[in-house]
């Protein structure tokens, strides 16, 4: 099975830091410009360090904060991976991603102790039809790039510009070699919810890449499908946001945000 990574090497040092040093893959291949990375898969290449790095049983990762510091150049990168707020309840980690000796992408993630809660669980957000009721859509082929052509799409009927529910899955592992968390997976295509119910098409005269990518999860993601309830908004002054309910196909696990910069091509 193909992969979006390859590690090269890892790296101990003294302090608790993490360093691991990856190649890119013609899977992690953007869509907006065939030099970076799409960060989809580069969100997923920092959740597996996040994941791996000194696991605590007790403990699980309630949100990853991605913030998308430029161009995320395709090619050689490493990951710097530490805790920087520990804890016996909640613990804070962070990954840097760092190309061509600049960060390129900075994630946090709470770490938060779990416990049963069962007596008081419920949910608001509604259950989505579940993708094998669904058509495959090949609506995301409009978008080029290595990444797009690594993953398999259904689409409700209902689903328009703006607004809809696609479900993704990809058979392509995050590092080769390794075997691929469910958890690792599904982040690995959240921030593929930017382009799936688009305002405007590719091509238009429009581009609206994120900022950032802010994900929340009251429950452990599990399976190989990801489901995306998005609404997409463009304000009127050159800012949008993408908006997402995330599904498993146990139900609703969790949120997406990202916040878009609106320009003119």
């Amino acid at each position: 099975m193909s992969a979006y990574y390859q590690l090269k090497q890892r790296e101990h040092l003294q302090n608790g830091t993490l360093i691991s040093h990856y190649q890119c893959q013609i899977h992690c291949q953007g869509a907006w410009n065939p030099h970076e990375q799409h960060m989809a898969p580069a969100g997923g290449i920092l959740a597996h360090e996040l994941a791996h790095f000194s696991p605590r049983p007790e403990l699980r990762i309630g949100r990853i904060s991605y913030d998308i510091l430029g161009l995320i150049p395709f090619g050689e990168f490493s990951i710097q991976t530490q805790v920087i707020r520990g804890g016996k309840t909640i613990e804070l980690l962070e990954a840097t991603m760092i190309a061509n000796d600049r960060p390129c992408i900075v994630a946090r993630a709470w770490r938060m102790q779990t416990q049963d809660t069962q007596p008081i669980a419920g949910l608001e957000d509604g259950f989505v039809a579940p993708p094998e009721q669904l058509p495959i859509w090949d609506g995301m082929k409009c978008w080029p790039g290595g990444y797009i052509q690594s993953i398999q799409a259904r689409a409700d009927a209902t689903r328009r510009a703006g607004k809809g529910v696609v479900w993704l899955n990809t058979q392509v592992n995050m590092v080769e070699g390794e075997r691929t968390l469910d958890f690792v997976k599904l982040m690995g295509l959240i921030d593929t919810a930017n382009g799936v119910v688009p305002r405007v098409e590719p091509g238009q005269g429009w581009a609206f890449p994120n900022l950032d990518l802010q994900v929340h999860l009251y429950r452990q993601p599990q399976g190989q499908w990801l489901g995306i309830q998005a609404t997409q908004q463009y304000g009127s002054d050159g800012i949008g946001l993408t908006s997402s309910v995330l599904h498993d196909e146990l139900g609703p696990f969790g949120r997406a945000e990202q916040i878009l910069t609106l320009r003119a091509m």
